[in-house]
């Protein structure tokens, strides 16, 4: 038999009996598309999580700080001695300073956290409106969204604001702690400061903290840090700078470990809501075998007639193999559109709901194309197994019992 004889006597059933097929296709469609909603819900948390805390520098960055016994220092020399290592292409230290703010005949301690203009960016920090630090604006400042409560006004409504500053700075000179909690503990001094400073931008944050560019605060002459943000050239190289920095005494953490415990969090996330999809799959499958069974006996006086008049065992295994295998195809291709549009629609509640209430629009539901097309090439292969034993039963059937069938 020729394959497009094949092909119309295995599509024949969508005419022959459309209702009945139709909900065959539909229940492996469910199934299809409870895995495709599950799964992409695990991707779309994983990449809104990821997006978040990364950029592509912050993936190449190092976060350095003393070691808990203070042996080694902090301080300009360490970060010449790290800026000299192979592999690093840029160092930018940060020091925090304990901080009143002054707007509007409003005052409020804060935390100042003194750094390069460089900082914030090689942390992976976005800012919720405006812009981050950059060196051609010394007395620009980012604030987070904490701050904009404490002075009573609305994230969008601090841009622009300008704030003065009395910095509290420990009385030795080379400002040996690094940290609001030492510093609490050391003589403080208190050194007012005229320089106004605009807000630029406003980032997500729960802490009273306030980003300043490290060349406006020179007058403070804090040469100790809390924490540095090393860049490396390469991912591949960041091991061996991660090795010698620890050589030098201090402790050294990368966003990169914390993108791989995630990401191998999220695998197993995927995996466990991929398996109660497929539960609703196996179902699907239960059914469509049901139905190429019933479909076998209802053709079983068909099978004999093809086989007298010379149709092959061959031919009528591959009719029953095709027939379930384009159930599977429709299956999944349906399963995808349910699965998609019920994730817009679930999507699209959510933020309704999370904007109502002050959140932000999220994308929750994200499906990489492989994944949809091996969905589909998988309810393929699905449909084509659930054809394998009527099809092995019709090629076995004898045409003389065939032909008595009633």
């Amino acid at each position: 038999m020729k394959f497009i004889d094949l092909f119309n006597l295995s599509t024949r059933m969508f005419k022959a009996r459309t209702s009945r097929t139709l909900l065959t296709v539909l229940g492996m469609s469910i199934g299809i598309a409870a895995i495709l909603f599950l799964v992409s819900l695990g991707y779309g948390l994983q990449k809104t999580l990821l997006e978040r805390i990364t950029t592509s520098d912050s993936i190449l960055t190092l976060d350095v700080s003393e070691a808990k016994s203070g042996a080694t220092a902090l301080n300009r020399d360490a970060i010449k001695a790290i800026e000299a290592l192979p592999g690093v292409e840029e160092v930018s230290p940060a020091f925090q300073v304990t901080t009143q703010g002054h707007m509007d005949g409003l005052s409020a301690d804060l935390m100042t956290l003194g750094s390069k203009a460089s900082f914030l960016k090689l942390g992976g920090v976005k800012p919720l409106m405006g812009t981050l630090l950059s060196d051609g604006n010394e007395n620009g400042i980012v604030i987070s969204s904490a701050i904009a409560q404490v002075f009573g006004k609305a994230p969008e409504e601090m841009l622009g604001k300008e704030i003065t500053f009395s910095f509290f700075v420990p009385v030795a000179s080379d400002s040996t702690a690094p940290t609001i909690q030492d510093q609490a503990q050391t003589n403080l001094t208190r050194i007012n400061s005229d320089k106004k400073f605009t807000v630029i931008g406003v980032v997500d944050g729960q802490d009273n903290v306030v980003y300043l560019n490290a060349l406006a605060l020179a007058n403070l002459n804090i040469d100790r840090y809390g924490q540095a943000k090393v860049k490396c050239l390469t991912s591949a190289g960041m091991t061996a700078v991660r090795d010698k920095i620890l050589g030098l005494g201090l402790l050294v953490s990368s966003l990169s470990e914390t993108v791989d415990q995630a990401n191998q969090i999220f695998r197993v996330v995927q995996l466990i809501l991929m398996l109660f999809g497929v539960i609703a799959l196996v179902v699907s499958a239960i059914g469509m075998f049901n139905t190429m069974t019933i479909t076998l006996l209802e053709r079983t006086e068909e099978i004999g007639i093809m086989k007298s008049i010379g149709a092959s065992d061959w031919g009528i295994s591959v009719m029953f193999f095709m027939e379930s295998a384009i159930m599977g195809f429709l299956g999944g291709i349906a399963g995808v559109l349910i699965g998609w549009g019920g994730g817009v629609f679930f999507n699209f509640a959510i933020n309704i709901i999370a904007t109502r209430f002050g959140g932000q629009s999220v994308s929750l539901f994200y499906s990489p194309l492989w994944f949809v097309l091996s969905i589909i090439a998988f309810s393929t292969f699905v449909g084509f197994l659930t054809g394998f034993v009527p099809a092995r039963r019709a090629s076995k059937i004898d045409p003389l019992d065939a032909l008595r069938y009633k």
